[in-house]
């Protein structure tokens, strides 16, 4: 074995995805990898749907058996913060008081929870964020029960779906004048709010909270307009944001994020990033973009590694994202943001099962370029989309809407950019 060693702080998808990869990369030093939790490293997408529905457990989410950390010299440490990195001497000091000395470092930290600005100190209002976090709440999600969303984005309604489903009573309260404002079209909220309402799940909008109580067993959810939600526990799901503390306590450069190059390095050569916590160029969008996901976390991860040993490879990939909600996959590739048209491929509707099943694309357009697209129970568009955003194929609308086209002829009806 080399006397290098490579530090990776965080044990998330991207840091389990990074250690991996620099030892199918041929990197044969020392590979540490930190962890805060001390639960061996789990996936995140089933904690607001199959873990929080009980129907997965934890040891069914691990990314990888232990057998794999080992098998690949892999020292997982767990239960540890690196408190402070110390550039010049290349020292990374964790919460033990242990030093790691290291040739090259990865921050995969990840993103923080974004929490309430109110109710500091009662015991019923929760998160998902962490197995810990589940574990606690699964003991109210009981039937019966009245819940309390605040925040409609994807965590949230995820949430929803599953507690509706467990016979409990929901509402969710958006600030924003309509659901996933942020990320999708007016006509996917629509539809993902008619889904919800159909289960029963009542969702309120352009909706602030400005207050929550707790007297005795029963919690009190106050609104700006003075309405009032009844309770027996409140989640939050206002989003996330990047955890860029140890960088920037390290002088590197930050903005919005963990600023990275193509190559996935900070300001400092020896130190990549990787993950939620990243800023990275892209040049499908010609802008630097933080996404929150895990197809970006592997993949980071995976370019990292690569260029920790010595290639120069750039990332360079389509973002794609998913939810789960009831009985229909939502599947979603590239940034809507900016868009100047929007062409649907099938009908919007959650009438019927079989309209479900049936599904439908939404593709949008900026002049007349493919940057993202909606797919839901349209895996083929999905899959086709992916190229055509990374192609910057333009496309005749009405090719996109026209169901007699098959997914498959896109490309080739499509023109570069």
């Amino acid at each position: 074995m080399s006397e290098r060693s490579c530090v990776i702080v965080g044990a998330s998808h991207a840091g389990v995805s990074l250690a991996l990869q620099l030892r199918k990369e041929g990197w044969e030093g020392a590979i540490y990898l930190i962890g805060e939790e001390d639960q061996l490293p789990y996936h995140r997408p089933p904690l607001s749907k199959e873990h929080l529905a009980g129907d997965k457990t934890l040891d069914e989410m691990r990314l990888r058996p232990e057998k794999t950390y080992v098998d690949n010299n892999i020292q997982l440490r767990l239960g540890l913060r690196v408190e402070r990195i110390d550039r010049e001497a290349k020292i990374a000091c964790l919460s033990n008081g242990e030093e790691l000395n290291f040739d090259k470092l990865a921050l995969c930290v990840g993103a923080k929870v974004r929490k309430l600005p109110i109710g500091e100190g009662l015991d019923r209002i929760f998160y998902i964020r962490t197995a810990q976090d589940v574990s606690a709440l699964s003991h109210w999600a009981l039937p019966g029960k009245r819940v309390v969303i605040i925040g409609a984005g994807y965590v949230g309604l995820e949430a929803a779906a599953v507690l509706v489903t467990r016979g409990l009573q929901v509402t969710v309260l958006e600030m924003a004048d309509r659901i996933l404002q942020r990320v999708t079209s007016e006509a996917m909220s629509s539809f993902m709010q008619q889904l919800h309402g159909k289960h029963a799940v009542n969702i309120v909008t352009s909706c602030e909270v400005s207050d929550i109580q707790q007297s005795g067993a029963a919690t009190k959810v106050v609104c700006a307009d003075g309405s009032e939600h009844q309770a027996d526990f409140v989640i939050a799901g206002i989003g996330i944001y990047p955890d860029t503390d140890l960088a920037e306590a390290a002088g590197l450069d930050v903005d919005a994020g963990i600023k990275v190059n193509e190559f996935a390095q900070t300001s400092d050569p020896d130190i990549y990033a990787a993950g939620d916590c990243s800023n990275h160029p892209s040049s499908v969008y010609q802008r630097t973009i933080r996404l929150e996901s895990v197809q970006n976390a592997n993949d980071q991860a995976r370019i990292a590694a690569a260029n920790i040993c010595g290639r120069q490879v750039e990332y360079d990939v389509v973002p794609w994202f998913w939810s789960d909600q009831y009985n229909i996959k939502l599947q979603m590739t590239g940034l809507s943001e900016g868009y100047d048209e929007l062409v649907c491929r099938g009908e919007i509707s959650c009438e019927s099962d079989a309209k479900l099943k049936a599904g439908f694309a939404l593709f949008y357009l900026r002049g007349g370029v493919l940057i993202a697209a909606d797919c839901v129970a349209r895996p083929k568009e999905f899959m086709l989309s992916k190229k055509l955003i990374k192609e910057k194929m333009k496309i005749d609308p009405s090719v996109l809407a026209d169901e007699s086209v098959e997914p498959t002829s896109f490309i080739s009806q499509g023109l570069s950019d």
